[in-house]
């Protein structure tokens, strides 16, 4: 390791360690590096220009993010709860159930994990605390569990940066998370019943299914974003980016003119939040193209991978020794930092052992959001304290038997493949 390599580490962790944003912490450290080397510190700037005009499909985040606060800001959200309570509510543990698939239906539109916990994740809190069912602890932490599945079902924003570092095709990434999220979908459900028959959880008054009809064409418009999306990708209408701006637009006309609810107030106060949300995601993703250039430049990758192709590791071994990694990694670093930096370096080993690329990104991205609701760091858990005032200690209490569950759906889709690639292949994937 060099001089100039070390100083980067040590400024970067440093900075992290007393609470500056990673993104300053990487940039800072990066600069850092070029300073010591005896590199010019103009060549940042340069990286970061490179890398984003390069990088067509990092116009889908800032898209995606405008798309998922336009759905929380309207009545789209009370629509999809009311039709969510309508079908699953009916059975024990109801209220919970509803929030999985509040959160399954809410994946389909937003493809943010945060996104989907601090706006319907928000108002499922409400409902099963007003109800005296459940503790606050318990609503908290299955809507923090829940919420992981946004970024796995397409559209999905880590699955956008993974494809920038890996060059793997977006439309095959978000078939691939598709099965995945509905597996995490069946298991927090189930863990949801278990919990809910043995704590006797009241039953939900059911909702007379002579309403359902009703209650579904008030959500129909909303539910056909998922569908327009996949169909403009799929049936090769749009690009990934394209299909962004559709379903901004499509959400905006909902919310705005099919619904009637959003004022011009409200939609600026949408596009400023949405260019903060964008600026701190593009700040990562800024210094994350520089230090790329930091470890390119000491051959770190190459390195790493003919340390561990020359000690011969199977690859199902190395598969569950980086997840093992990542999911460690995942209680104190977030999960856009994990992507842009942290999996590059493993991009070459995985390829040298002939592990499928989609299936590799996938299975990251899944584990990434596992450690959202990972103690201590876990920025969903910090999320929900910040919305509902409901104390961390309380929710982390109710989070363990979720986060088992999940790391379960995990081992299942890094052993079955085909959990992830069935989809892909049956859409022309050769991987």
């Amino acid at each position: 390791m060099s001089a100039a390599f070390a100083t980067c580490l040590a400024v970067l962790f440093g900075l992290a360690a007393l609470g500056t944003p990673i993104g300053y912490a990487i940039l800072v450290g990066a600069i850092a590096y070029l300073t010591v080397s005896g590199q010019d510190v103009a060549l940042a700037g340069e990286q970061i220009l490179a890398g984003l005009f390069d990088s067509f499909v990092l116009l889908a985040v800032p898209l995606f993010i405008v798309a998922a606060n336009i759905m929380n800001a309207g009545t789209i959200s009370e629509r999809l709860l009311q039709f969510c309570v309508a079908t699953v509510g009916r059975f024990r543990g109801g209220l919970g159930h509803v929030n999985v698939v509040a959160s399954l239906i809410f994946s389909g539109m937003s493809g943010s994990a945060v996104a989907d916990a601090a706006g319907i994740g928000r108002i499922i809190i409400e409902m099963m605390t007003r109800s005296g069912q459940y503790t606050r602890g318990y609503a908290a932490a299955i809507t923090a569990a829940s919420a992981t599945i946004g970024p796995i079902i397409p559209p999905s924003i880590p699955m956008v940066l993974y494809a920038l570092v890996s060059n793997t095709s977006i439309g095959f990434l978000f078939l691939g998370g598709i099965v995945p999220g509905l597996l995490m979908g069946l298991v927090l459900m189930a863990m949801n019943s278990w919990i809910s028959h043995r704590r006797g959880f009241a039953m939900e008054t059911p909702v007379p299914l002579r309403e359902l009809p009703r209650h579904t064409a008030n959500a129909f418009p909303a539910l056909l974003m998922p569908a327009i999306l996949l169909y403009g990708i799929y049936g090769g209408v749009t690009t990934p980016t394209e299909a962004a701006a559709v379903a901004a637009a499509y959400a905006l006309v909902l919310a705005g003119l099919f619904y009637r609810a959003l004022s011009l107030g409200a939609l600026y106060r949408i596009f400023v939040e949405s260019a903060r949300s964008s600026a701190a995601v593009g700040l990562v993703i800024g210094g994350a193209l520089i230090l790329n250039y930091v470890v390119a430049a000491e051959n770190i990758p190459n390195l790493i991978a003919a340390r561990l192709v020359g000690l011969d590791v199977p690859p199902l071994v190395f598969l569950l020794g980086v997840n093992l990694l990542f999911l460690l990694l995942g209680c104190v670093l977030d999960a856009t930092t994990i992507i842009l930096v942290i999996i590059p370096l493993f991009l070459p080993t995985t390829r040298e052992l002939g592990i499928d690329l989609v299936h590799f990104g996938v299975v990251a991205v899944v584990n990434c959001m596992i450690g959202l609701i990972t103690p201590p760091y876990g920025i969903l858990l910090f999320v929900i304290n910040a919305v509902t005032r409901i104390p961390l200690s309380e929710i982390i209490r109710e989070t363990w038997g979720f986060l088992a569950v999940l790391v379960l759906a995990l081992l299942v889709m890094i052993l079955v493949p085909d959990t992830v690639l069935f989809l892909p292949r049956l859409f022309g994937y050769a991987g």
